[in-house]
């Protein structure tokens, strides 16, 4: 295996990950930025300054967000797994 070839795997590799982590990424910014906005709204107005009003939130739609995304998860990286196990023996000799 040469450098460009493991260069590839890594390359390959690299997007993959990055692929199965946008998704919670994505949601876990957008959920912090409106549950923030909203539960700051609400603790001026209410007067309450709880600090796990911000966080339990956050962390339950992320969950259901994991629990909702998790077959895409799965099935994309056993198939990457896949193609690299039935395309490995290009890299051997």
């Amino acid at each position: 295996m040469g450098p460009d070839q493991a260069v590839e795997i890594m390359r390959r590799v690299l997007i993959e990950a990055m692929m199965l982590s946008a998704p919670l990424l994505v949601t876990a910014c957008l959920v912090s930025l409106v549950v923030s906005l909203v539960v700051r709204l609400v603790q001026t107005l209410t007067s309450v300054q709880e600090q796990t009003l911000t966080a339990v939130p956050r962390l339950v739609v992320v969950f259901v967000v994991t629990i909702a995304v998790l077959p895409w998860m799965v099935h994309r990286l056993v198939a990457f797994t896949v193609h690299l196990f039935t395309g490995f023996h290009k890299y051997l000799g």
